[in-house]
């Protein structure tokens, strides 16, 4: 473990445990990573985790929770939280199942992948929620993956998640009663059509899924933190060949028009294929939104705990499992308000083609803005910091409190 990773993972010294059950302790990051006014706490779940949660704020005010994505942390957060908490709402951000400090999964690639799956990652935060001494929140946030999360709060709890911003990721909506391999969704993808084009492809999420991938990034020949800096350096906005469009349809030939850390080269992993785009150092150093110090933070995360955690949520999505506890809620909507935000720069607004006007035409009912970030990419939270908490305030103070 490098040194940094080490002063992270054994600094952890628990202080108290208040009337809430919450366990503090002390700051995980560095002096001068993370604002002083955001504090870390040790949360449980009553769904089997000991979940560490970022907190800013008075607890007495109503909650916003945000749900970061991957390869992410609560950390990912640091820059609205503080804003966000000087606005009057009590700010909290957990490392989900499977990620960072928060402990009680299985996150090994033989265990107990179920437990990744949509229908518990949404137990999982109502159990937070009412961990922290709120019967509602005033809005939950989901980033990338935390997306889908936040999401399915605002479809099976509504009572508690009374509005939902969706950021990168669009939610098109809740399954059909019936699976076909036409629906649009990600059960579309002919992957035979992808290997016979040239280069072969394939996708992404189904290389996440397989038991090779957590050590190809891992212990991969560039270095964890290089390899990091490569892939939020190419789906950001700061790497110009992004310039996302609409795709017409789930046609190989279609989805061969996504960068390749989206529809990969068949013969790389993500490492090989981020390396290829991998900045120089005049960029890492001009690049305010992620300084190395920050990046370092991630580092040794991944460095600790590895990745298999966050990469078996994608295994419970491509396996196809799990869709029929989710059909459950088939035909309903979000029907609380809604604001969806991404980077201008941002794939993974049309990574699926559909989903975004789906999202607009029908599965949220009372969506208030789709928002497209100037100087953005898939990062957006980070690399747009002020806009994204603009965007916030303007929509938290349009939903009732």
């Amino acid at each position: 473990m490098s040194r940094v990773g080490s002063y992270l993972y054994r600094r952890l010294l628990y202080r108290n445990i208040d009337n809430l059950g919450i366990m503090k302790i002390d700051s995980p990051y560095p002096d001068g990573t993370i604002d002083p006014r955001i504090s870390s706490t040790i949360l449980d779940n009553g769904n089997g985790l000991q979940c560490h949660v970022l907190q800013a704020g008075n607890p007495d005010h109503p909650c916003v929770l945000l749900l970061h994505g991957f390869p992410e942390l609560a950390y990912s957060w640091r820059k609205v939280m503080v804003p966000l908490a000087e606005a009057g709402f009590h700010v909290l951000a957990p490392d989900q199942r499977g990620y960072g400090q928060t402990t009680g999964s299985d996150n090994s690639f033989a265990g107990d992948v179920g437990s990744f799956r949509l229908f518990n990652l949404v137990r999982d935060v109502i159990g937070l929620v009412f961990a922290a001494g709120h019967q509602s929140v005033h809005a939950v946030v989901g980033h990338d993956f935390g997306s889908a999360v936040a999401a399915w709060c605002a479809v099976i709890r509504p009572d508690i998640f009374r509005a939902v911003v969706l950021m990168s990721a669009p939610f098109g909506g809740t399954p059909k009663s019936i699976v076909s391999q036409t629906q649009t969704g990600i059960t579309g993808i002919d992957h035979a059509a992808l290997s016979t084009l040239t280069p072969p492809r394939k996708h992404y999420q189904w290389y996440y899924s397989t038991a090779v991938a957590d050590t190809d990034m891992r212990f991969c020949k560039q270095g964890l933190h290089d390899f990091l800096r490569a892939y939020y350096h190419q789906k950001s906005a700061d790497w110009t060949a992004n310039k996302p469009h609409v795709l017409d349809s789930w046609d190989a030939g279609e989805l061969a028009k996504l960068p390749t850390y989206y529809v990969m080269h068949e013969h790389l992993g993500m490492a090989e294929t981020v390396a290829r785009e991998m900045p120089d150092q005049q960029s890492i150093d001009a690049c305010e939104w992620l300084s190395d110090t920050e990046l370092a933070v991630y580092t040794a995360a991944y460095e600790a705990a590895g990745f298999q955690g966050g990469l078996n949520w994608y295994r419970c999505i491509t396996s196809g499992d799990y869709i029929g506890e989710l059909q459950t809620f088939s035909g309903l909507t979000i029907d609380v308000p809604s604001m969806f935000i991404s980077g201008a720069s941002d794939w993974g607004v049309y990574q699926k083609p559909g989903e975004f006007q789906a999202m607009q035409d029908e599965a949220c009912k009372d969506l208030r803005g789709c928002h497209l970030i100037n100087g953005a990419g898939h990062w957006v939270q980070q690399e747009q910091a002020v806009k994204v908490t603009q965007l916030f305030m303007a929509f938290l103070e349009t939903s009732t409190r």
